[in-house]
């Protein structure tokens, strides 16, 4: 005896399968355009992939193996819509916790900056590189109120490789941070190792502020501090050095992660050749150059500024601001030479002029 299948029951016995949202998919690409790249799902379909959920850098080609996320099902043009992005991240936050865990350094490239650092992604994850991370090659130092110059800076650094260390990773708050200060950490221990002072560096400068100028040597920062910049009277250390000038310098002390460095110390002191030619008892012109409440400093020679006291002007509590002009010029006599400290003291009331 026949039996009769009717459609629906041999609809039934068929089992239709169908994707799901979040599912992980494998294809092969179809084609590339340039808003979006076709994937070929196999029984399944074509697959629509727009380009903002390709990852950074990305290249595909036709006939390439791809692993894709299931963003719909199905859409009205009746293809699926994927992200290599979402599939690229979910595995990224199993590679990063495996490097993260090895304390490994590993490379990366910035794709993209913003005044507070550098926006990087590795293996589908978005991450960042704050500022205060960067080695001393790479920060930009600069006044803290030129930010359109802290930008340019940062700017300069997408799309350079940098080696770095993963500070933090936390896939539940989607945090991936950064750091190349940590990465080169042993290799500068090594340096600072090899270093002393006295010792006399290169490096380049990397920052000018008003407080002196930072200095790149070998990836380890240093700081020639205004005082120690030259041995005239320093107003303005733009005035001597700018970003990217190669200078020498002596090192003058070794801090926990810096150099204090004099450039002044690898030249001749002036000073002490122009001071020889006075001695105690000497009359000598002067101009005045500065004017405070203890007293007034005069320049005597183009190296050489000495200090007339309060104390050492004609009369009792006379007021240096009534006895001084400033840049006038007027006679004293050197009353002491102390070059160990480099100090020289006038006496006006003792001046026969």
């Amino acid at each position: 005896m026949t039996s009769t299948i009717t459609m629906d029951e041999l609809l039934a016995q068929e089992t239709v399968q169908q994707f799901t949202q979040g599912e992980v998919v494998d294809g092969t690409v179809l084609s590339v355009q340039k808003h979006e790249v076709l994937i070929d799902l196999g029984p399944y379909g074509v697959g629509l992939v727009p380009r903002r959920e390709i990852g950074f850098g990305q290249k595909l080609a036709v006939g390439e193996s791809v692993t894709a996320s299931i963003v719909e099902p199905e859409m009205e043009s009746g293809y699926s819509l994927l992200s290599l992005r979402k599939a690229a991240k979910d595995r990224g936050w199993d590679e990063i916790q495996v490097v993260l865990e090895a304390d490994r350094t590993i490379e990366v490239t910035a794709y993209d900056a913003n005044r507070g650092g550098l926006l990087i992604e590795l293996e589908g994850v978005r991450g960042f590189m704050p500022v205060s991370q960067l080695s001393a090659e790479h920060y930009p130092r600069v006044s803290s109120a030129d930010k359109d110059e802290i930008l340019q800076r940062l700017n300069s650094l997408v799309g350079k490789p940098i080696e770095v260390r993963i500070l933090d990773a936390d896939k539940k708050a989607n945090k991936l941070i950064f750091s190349e200060k940590e990465a080169i950490k042993e290799g500068l221990a090594e340096r600072f190792e090899k270093l002393s002072v006295g010792d006399s560096v290169e490096g380049v400068i990397t920052g000018v502020v008003d407080f002196g100028a930072f200095v790149n040597v070998g990836g380890i920062e240093g700081l020639v501090h205004i005082s120690e910049i030259s041995w005239e009277r320093v107003s303005s250390p733009g005035d001597y050095v700018k970003v990217g000038d190669k200078i020498n310098a002596k090192i003058i002390a070794i801090d926990k992660d810096r150099l204090s460095l004099s450039m002044k110390q690898l030249q001749e002191d002036p000073w002490l050749k122009e001071v020889d030619a006075f001695k105690k008892g000497d009359e000598v012109e002067g101009t005045v150059t500065r004017i405070t409440p203890f007293g007034a400093f005069v320049q005597i020679s183009s190296a050489v500024e000495a200090l007339v006291h309060v104390s050492e002007l004609a009369g009792e509590g006379a007021d240096p601001e009534k006895v001084f002009t400033l840049n006038a010029r007027k006679s004293f006599v050197i009353l002491d030479i102390d070059r160990d400290n480099r100090k020289v003291s006038l006496s006006l009331k003792k001046s026969t002029k």
